[in-house]
């Protein structure tokens, strides 16, 4: 798949999986609206999702944010650019044959920064992998990142976004 098709089909799961668990869903009409895809609700309660796609096992957020080789900054830069109510949304193609589902994974921008700043071995990272097992010629040389179990898309992970969020 090209980017575009990536984006596409990984916004489609997202919203086929809210509905599917019981949710309303809204999706934002036209390319790259601002901040979110998708407004998820349940009764009067409303979140905002941005969904990011991958089909190479890590979605590269906050390099643009980059300056000075200062990770956190990035990190920290990029969550503020969310407003509150918003999540994200991760869903990975990687290894996933077409007729299985992508693994898919809910987080508030929060703890993605967080993230982020503990990945390489403490150094930090634009990039949040899925599973990296870093090397020895890497700064993060015998450690493992690693999206949280908790993570996971679940009927409870998406009510505890809305505590969260």
């Amino acid at each position: 798949m090209n980017q575009w098709q990536v984006s596409v089909a990984a916004e489609a799961i997202a919203a086929a999986l809210f509905a599917r668990a019981g949710y309303d869903v809204s999706v934002q009409y036209g390319a790259n609206q601002p901040e979110y895809d998708l407004m998820v609700a349940k009764g009067d309660k409303m979140l905002k999702v941005s969904v990011k796609g991958s089909q190479d096992g890590g979605w590269g957020l906050t390099q643009s944010y980059m300056s000075d080789k200062n990770y956190y900054a990035a990190a920290d830069a990029w969550c503020r650019k969310h407003k509150p109510r918003t999540i994200v949304c991760l869903v990975q193609f990687k290894d996933v044959p077409i007729e299985k589902m992508p693994r898919v994974y809910l987080a508030i921008p929060q703890d993605i920064a967080d993230h982020l700043k503990k990945s390489a071995n403490g150094r930090g990272e634009t990039i949040l992998y899925e599973y990296k097992e870093w090397t020895d010629r890497a700064f993060g040389a015998g450690t493992t990142d690693k999206i949280p179990d908790n993570w996971k898309f679940t009927e409870n992970r998406i009510k505890e976004m809305y505590l969260k969020a």
